[in-house]
């Protein structure tokens, strides 16, 4: 982590490749980035948070997989609206399995999930959500670094509800959206209602068309959000929430989208049976917190400046050994540290003299120092990586309290 800072304006790109978070090969090809193991890290700690956020609001988590018959996205409507920027669909090599297409969007897979057996209203409103990988036919020249790939791991869910149901759900989606900025120090420029525009593939439905919209601008309304609309941003089946993020060069760019769809539960006939025992037709409500992991790990790199909060960064705790008669003492402080479930690493003396360790580890959110003295009375000299020093701790005591802030997910380093 021996990063230095400076006033360049942060770029994921090449902050990414001095912290060892990501990388490219030409030989697996542009916009296919690897994720090394501090990034693998950030990306799993991200992900399993936002499952975390998803189980509590009430949602059920599915797998399905990334490559779906041709007829899939016939019925969808990508393959007439959307294949500019789909794969072209492949041949196996079996004639009975026909064409298959790698998926552009998991919806047509979720409302497949939907109708894999008949849904009563008491099952309204259905959440599914799955953290999965989709693939976009992206142009060479837009590519860049996590924030464009070709391979996207998307962290998307479909909410299935009734007509009364589809503004509540939108405005809880908003409300998610917003609770985990919040705990991920991210920061919405604006939000934007996308509107269909002039010239644009769109499904046909006037009608659908407008009362999606009128659904969202209900949405929010009751989150009190202010919001603009743009014409042509809309999705190919309909009008959409766009949370706006900016890149420190004040770039703009979508992270986070809540649609409200009516043309896919008709293609794909689903229904359940009402209080009146009658077929209605759902809702369908997509909504994606995060957007895809690679843009939202790329934005939180250059807000960060690759400073994580705590729990989300790949070393949570460095411990330092003065000199080596202290290493000891301090790799057993590290093993403690780890059965707790904190990340932490030993940086001894063969690594440098004290004060380079410590610079190489600013990063970090804590520095743990363990001289002669700690080390004999079972202390260790606390640093945290805004500059304070709050001073010497019993280790037990200050490997929990680190633990219950990052568990707890604090804002604050100390306190």
């Amino acid at each position: 982590m021996n990063v230095p800072l400076n006033d360049r304006l942060p770029d994921h790109r090449r902050l990414g490749r001095e912290l060892g978070l990501f990388g490219t090969d030409p030989l697996i090809g542009a916009g296919l980035p690897y994720w090394l193991p501090d990034g693998a890290v950030v990306r799993h700690t991200l992900e399993e948070y936002v499952r975390e956020l998803e189980r509590a609001a009430g949602y059920r988590h599915v797998y399905s997989p990334a490559l779906g018959k041709r007829e899939l996205y016939e019925i969808s409507g990508h393959l007439d609206h959307y294949s500019d920027d789909m794969y072209p669909p492949m041949r196996l090599g079996d004639q009975e399995a026909g064409e298959v297409v790698l998926r552009p969007s998991l919806c047509p897979h979720h409302a497949l999930i939907y109708r894999s057996r008949p849904r009563s209203h008491r099952e309204l409103p259905l959440r599914i959500a799955e953290l999965g990988t989709m693939y976009r036919a992206e142009r060479s020249g837009v590519l860049g670094g996590l924030t464009r790939v070709r391979a996207i791991q998307l962290n998307d869910a479909h909410v299935f509800c009734t007509l009364d149901q589809a503004v509540g759900e939108a405005r809880a989606a908003l409300e998610l959206i917003a609770r985990a900025y919040a705990d991920l120090g991210i920061e919405a420029v604006r939000h934007r209602l996308s509107l269909p525009g002039e010239g644009g593939r769109y499904v046909a439905g006037p009608e659908l068309w407008s009362r999606a919209t009128g659904l969202l601008r209900e949405a929010l309304a009751e989150s009190g959000v202010a919001y603009e609309e743009a014409e042509g941003e809309a999705a190919f089946y309909g009008p959409k929430i766009d949370v706006q993020i900016a890149d420190p060069a004040g770039r703009e760019s979508t992270l986070s989208t809540v649609q409200i769809d009516f043309h896919q539960p008709a293609r794909f006939g689903l229904h359940h049976i009402g209080a009146d025992g009658a077929r209605h037709r759902p809702v369908m409500v997509h909504r994606s917190i995060i957007g895809s992991v690679e843009r939202a790990v790329a934005h939180l790199i250059e807000a960060h400046r690759g400073a994580f909060p705590a729990w989300l960064a790949p070393v949570q705790l460095v411990v330092l050994p003065v000199a080596e008669g202290q290493a000891e003492r301090a790799a057993a402080v590290v093993r403690e540290a780890v059965a707790l479930g904190l990340r932490a690493e030993l940086a001894g003396p063969e690594q440098g003299t004290l004060g380079a360790r410590v610079r190489a580890a600013r990063l970090v959110p804590y520095q743990a120092v363990i001289g002669a003295r700690e080390a004999e009375a079972g202390l260790a000299a606390l640093r945290l990586r805004d500059g304070r020093r709050p001073g010497e701790l019993p280790v037990t005591d200050l490997l929990h309290r680190i633990s219950a802030r990052v568990t707890a997910r604090a804002t604050a380093p100390w306190g």
